[in-house]
């Protein structure tokens, strides 16, 4: 799963103002800030803001997907000499120095709809869950409050998934093409999935999807709240900002480790009998990760890791920055209308 999942998380905690992450004058003024840019405003910068976070860590992404699926070739010596270095090396003398934000441009299509399912439908499962519990009678309820955002959060995350999941697929397909250019844009990818794999051909790998997505916001959730809250706690004069970005970089890495596995099994599976080839995983997910282990070892689960790690901090660091400069401006904007 990718560092999305701890920058909105970050947005979120600070929205619902509890566990002590800023006092209450700077609660009430972020407040303020949200209700006068709007949620249209909020979308807007969010999506830009993931977009172009997105774009900067483009190349390291590339390199981060053709690593999990180099396994799936059959010339097992390259394996044993890939190196980031070798690999962006191949990239640059065999496909050009753009060849780095190969399918990024799907990414940004991307963004801006899977940004719009999850905050909305994170409102509503909120609005439901508190209802069903009985949360709005009983504000004073912190752990209660807690629980229903996360599990909205976890919810909303799966919907969006779900919702938002082809582009997801054809990314990583235009991603993975190296010399050979099969797919020749994201119209022409969709409509030839379609033709050759049926329309469930645009969702293969979505189990694995929907498995990575609870425990990768449950790790992000936990490790940023209590980071946060520990450092809050000895140092409690430092920058808001700085805290976010720290813990919400160090959740990041800790959610990764911890899902990649996953996230590694979903590409392949994404990649599975693309332009004809004949299918390399044919037991479902769990014999997948049964393959890769008996044929690569654990090491196997973990390919790409390290570009991986190099993005997390740039990426959540780029995000977050980015909207938050976007939120101050539209918010001077709307101001001066």
């Amino acid at each position: 799963m990718e560092a999305r999942v701890v920058v909105e998380g970050g947005q979120r905690a600070l929205n619902s103002g509890h566990g002590g992450v800023v006092d209450g004058a700077a609660t009430r003024k972020f407040l303020q800030q949200q209700s006068q840019i709007g949620t249209v405003h909020q979308l807007l910068a969010g999506g830009i803001a993931g977009a172009f976070s997105k774009t900067c860590t483009a190349p390291l992404a590339r390199l981060t997907i053709l690593f999990q699926v180099q396994g799936m070739q059959s010339d097992f010596a390259m394996l044993s000499k890939a190196s980031i270095w070798h690999e962006a090396s191949r990239i640059v003398h065999e496909e050009g120095f753009r060849a780095f934000w190969k399918g990024n441009l799907v990414t940004i299509v991307h963004r801006l709809p899977y940004s719009s399912v999850n905050f909305y439908t994170y409102e509503r499962y909120k609005s439901f869950l508190q209802s069903v519990c009985g949360i709005e009678s009983h504000k004073g309820n912190v752990s209660a409050d807690v629980s229903v955002h996360f599990v909205s959060g976890g919810l909303a995350g799966i919907t969006a998934a779900s919702t938002t999941y082809p582009l997801d697929l054809v990314r990583t397909r235009l991603a993975a093409q190296r010399n050979t250019i099969y797919y020749r844009g994201i119209r022409h990818a969709l409509h030839t999935i379609c033709r050759e794999e049926g329309f469930l051909g645009l969702y293969k790998g979505l189990g694995a999807t929907l498995l990575g997505v609870g425990p990768s916001i449950a790790i992000s959730f936990t490790v940023y709240e209590a980071l946060r809250s520990s450092w809050r706690s000895q140092r409690p004069d430092d920058s808001t900002v700085m805290v976010s970005l720290a813990c919400g970089s160090l959740s990041g890495i800790a959610s990764s480790t911890a899902t990649f596995p996953i996230d590694l099994v979903r590409r392949r599976m994404q990649l599975e009998g693309v332009a004809g080839r004949a299918r390399v995983y044919k037991t479902g997910l769990f014999g997948t990760f049964g393959h890769i282990v008996r044929s690569e070892g654990l090491r196997g689960l973990y390919r790409g890791i390290l570009p991986e790690y190099y993005k997390v901090v740039p990426g959540v660091g780029i995000a977050f920055m980015t909207y938050e400069t976007l939120k101050r401006v539209l918010s001077h904007n709307f101001a001066e209308l």
